[in-house]
């Protein structure tokens, strides 16, 4: 009965525990006067002379007076220390014997001693106390008759009644522990899940938080690839418009070429926005669609650029034929914007392991550590693509010699199907 009380940190659902806790110590409190009236109320019935009434009245109220004395004012039963308890104890045993070998009645008083032997410990000495108890309540059966028989009767009685209520009280001793834990394991499970809760909105507070700055990546390269390229290629022809005042079936070309640009552009944005596959992929493999962008970036710009496919070919993945789409994109365009070169070249190679795309020029190159603006953005985006997919990019060029971008992506990422 050394139950431990819930702290004020468990979960008030827990509450009851506490609840039980004190009807258990009411319990024991109020078992003794409980019983010692009703003893001397039976103890009147019957003729007895005035003198032995008082005198078990008077025994009575000593009795009542020690247990107040050495047991209830002392706190809750259950958490008083052992010595208090084994001096209460002791003084109630020679008290319930004085008063049964009065009043055989009064071992409804000593019925007490089983519940309150059982809260000392250890627990031989428990049962140690019941026994003592049963010695007191049963010792009518020898004083009114001491025969072998009546002695055999008394200890027998005495043996099964300790083993009885002694292992009754030490099995509700472990159940009550076993709930304890089992109550102390569920406030844990309640605080685990009050964290885990937490976590939880932490975890998707963060994942939304992650959502809405991969998706401003994504626009940001899908703006910088489709609307800014656009773009630059409206304002390349508007320029040379300008310098064709003199020719108008060329200016014509340029302005037509601007719009078709801008048309181009603005089907892409909004490609981009619906998540969809760029417009060149739409109907045809990477190699082809390759092909379709080298052309059209060469007549734009009026330069030379040779598409070249090598290996095998398999079919790649949507998201893998996007990325090396949007490299050669973005190397074409750096090409026109900064190389000032005068040819270009697309190679796709598909080997066993990986599949890889160089694009590569005879400009005027730069150092890719100083690049900077929108052309040090566009190499970070592609990177970016490229990484997503476990792949590698190495940038290759100094002033002067060239400029060559090379991306591979691992054939485990790819996702081939070869025959």
């Amino acid at each position: 009965m050394n139950g431990t009380p819930p702290t004020t940190e468990q979960p008030e659902s827990l509450s009851e525990w506490t609840a039980w806790e004190k009807w258990v110590n009411s319990f024991f409190v109020w078992m003794p006067y409980v019983t010692l009236g009703a003893s001397v109320v039976l103890a009147q019935i019957g003729e007895r002379s005035t003198s032995d009434r008082l005198a078990v009245v008077a025994l009575t109220l000593v009795a009542a007076a020690w247990t107040w004395l050495t047991f209830t004012r002392l706190g809750p039963p259950t958490r008083v220390a052992q010595w208090p308890l084994r001096l209460y104890f002791a003084g109630f045993l020679v008290l319930a014997a004085l008063l049964v070998l009065r009043e055989p009645i009064y071992l409804v008083y000593g019925i007490t001693g089983f519940f309150h032997g059982a809260l000392l410990r250890p627990w031989p000495l428990a049962f140690a106390g019941i026994g003592a108890t049963g010695f007191v309540i049963h010792s009518h059966i020898v004083v009114t008759e001491s025969t072998p028989a009546t002695w055999a009767i008394y200890l027998g009685v005495v043996a099964i009644q300790t083993l009885a209520v002694g292992f009754g009280l030490y099995a509700g001793e472990k159940i009550t522990e076993i709930a304890e834990e089992r109550r102390e394991t569920l406030g844990e499970l309640e605080l685990a899940m009050a964290e885990n809760a937490g976590l939880h909105d932490q975890l998707v507070a963060q994942a939304r938080e992650a959502g809405i700055h991969d998706e401003r990546q994504r626009m940001a390269r899908e703006i910088h690839d489709t609307i800014a390229q656009g773009l630059t290629g409206v304002i390349t022809q508007i320029e040379a418009v300008n310098q064709s005042w003199n020719d108008e079936g060329e200016m014509h070309r340029h302005l037509d070429t601007a719009s078709e640009l801008a048309r181009e552009s603005l089907a892409e944005a909004r490609r981009s926005v619906q998540a969809m596959r760029p417009a060149p992929l739409e109907d045809s493999r990477l190699p082809a669609a390759l092909g379709d962008v080298a052309a059209r970036w060469s007549e734009v710009n009026g330069l030379p650029v040779q598409v070249t496919t090598v290996g095998d070919r398999y079919p790649l993945r949507p998201e893998v034929e996007v990325t090396l789409l949007r490299a050669a994109q973005e190397g074409l365009a750096n090409i026109a914007k900064h190389a000032a070169a005068s040819r270009a070249g697309v190679t796709l190679t598909f080997m066993d392991d990986s599949v890889s795309l160089d694009v590569v020029d005879d400009g005027t190159g730069f150092d890719p550590g100083s690049a900077k603006g929108e052309q040090s953005f566009g190499l970070a985006a592609m990177r970016q693509r490229v990484s997503e997919l476990d792949g590698d990019m190495q940038v290759e060029s100094a002033p002067g010699d060239g400029t060559a971008i090379s991306v591979r992506i691992p054939t485990a990422v790819v996702g081939v199907s070869r025959g």
